[in-house]
């Protein structure tokens, strides 16, 4: 059974949903965990997570398939991102399958919004991972909670996959190289607030940051990575940084590229002056999947890529990738876990 709601028309907004999971880490070890009910948190005043963004998160997604079945998409690699993100901040692993226990028993226990096939909407869900207690002084927490969280979703991007016109940030970095970059931690959503408010301002669908030392080299969408396919129709090529998200939606499409479309999957410096050598361009990751890039602007010049349309190779991708998630196509061994609900 599902809840009756308008799924098609879903916006990316929270909505409280009847369950959530909670762990705490105190005195070197996790408890056990559980489901608790609510979507309010009560922490100490000086919590490190407040005052110094000791916090880490990640987002997956839970599917509906055409009969009915609930299924999980790469959660593994969301646990490993998230400790590669908590040994960052100097804040304790989570235990894989305690990772995975809680992602599954969230699901199962707000089963009925996990939107239903065909509708294009899907279940985020939003493990969050924080320094907590009693802490003022500049060092890691003494205490830490590891929380899972849900809502149904649609579209990040408004339209879904359509063709959405970027803007460069030239006057603002999101992360330094060397610096957090690499990992899902707030402080870096946190950089790309302003720079993403001027592109929406200004009719963009967000900002493309360029690297931090010559400012000429592309490196992230502000809420995604970025990807393309060259006009020779032979590569797939992504950034390569020490300051952007590793992607699981990102590392998939490079695994697709090569399998499905036959490419050569390259993480490679991708200059903005050289917009030209690329026939198709996209931001990608969890809750965008794809948005095809329709042009970006940079200073003074808007280049479009080809007839501003969704390119061959971006389609089929986005088709083999969704089609994974929904059950509808066999993806490789182990990228898809089924929820008992």
């Amino acid at each position: 059974m599902t809840v009756n709601l308008d799924w098609e028309n879903l916006g990316f907004d929270y909505m409280e949903l009847p369950y959530r999971y909670d762990a705490h880490w105190k005195d070197g070890a996790w408890d056990e965990g559980g489901l608790v009910q609510g979507g309010s948190l009560t922490l100490n005043i000086s919590s490190p997570a407040l005052h110094y963004g000791q916090s880490a998160f990640e987002g997956l997604k839970a599917y509906r398939t055409k009969s009915g079945a609930i299924q999980l998409f790469r959660p593994d690699q969301n646990a490993a991102r998230l400790n590669r993100s908590a040994s960052q901040l100097l804040m304790p692993a989570v235990p894989t399958d305690q990772f995975l226990a809680a992602v599954k028993q969230v699901v199962a226990a707000n089963a009925e919004y996990v939107p239903p096939y065909g509708t294009g909407a899907t279940l985020y869900l939003r493990p969050l991972l924080i320094g907590v207690g009693e802490n003022i002084g500049v060092a890691p927490a003494k205490e830490y909670l590891f929380t899972v969280f849900a809502m149904p979703v649609g579209a990040y991007y408004k339209g879904g996959m359509v063709p959405t016109k970027f803007m460069v940030a030239e006057t603002y970095d999101r992360a330094a190289h060397f610096g957090t970059g690499q990992s899902k931690v707030g402080g870096n959503y946190a950089a790309s607030l302003q720079a993403g408010k001027y592109a929406h301002e200004h009719g963009f669908g967000d900002a493309i940051y360029l690297d931090p030392i010559e400012h000429r080299y592309i490196e992230e969408v502000g809420s995604a990575n970025f990807f393309a396919i060259t006009k020779d129709g032979r590569k797939f090529v992504t950034p390569k940084s020490p300051s952007i998200l590793q992607s699981i939606t990102r590392r998939s499409l490079m695994d697709l590229a090569t399998s499905v479309c036959g490419l050569a999957a390259e993480e490679t410096r991708i200059p903005i002056d050289g917009l030209n050598d690329l026939a198709e361009a996209g931001a990608c990751g969890t809750a965008a999947v794809i948005t095809p890039i329709q042009s970006i602007t940079y200073r003074d010049h808007v280049h479009q890529f080809g007839d501003g349309g969704v390119g061959p190779i971006t389609q089929k991708l986005y088709d083999t990738l969704v089609g994974i998630q929904n059950g509808d196509v066999e993806g490789p061994a182990g990228w898809v876990v089924t929820v008992e609900a």
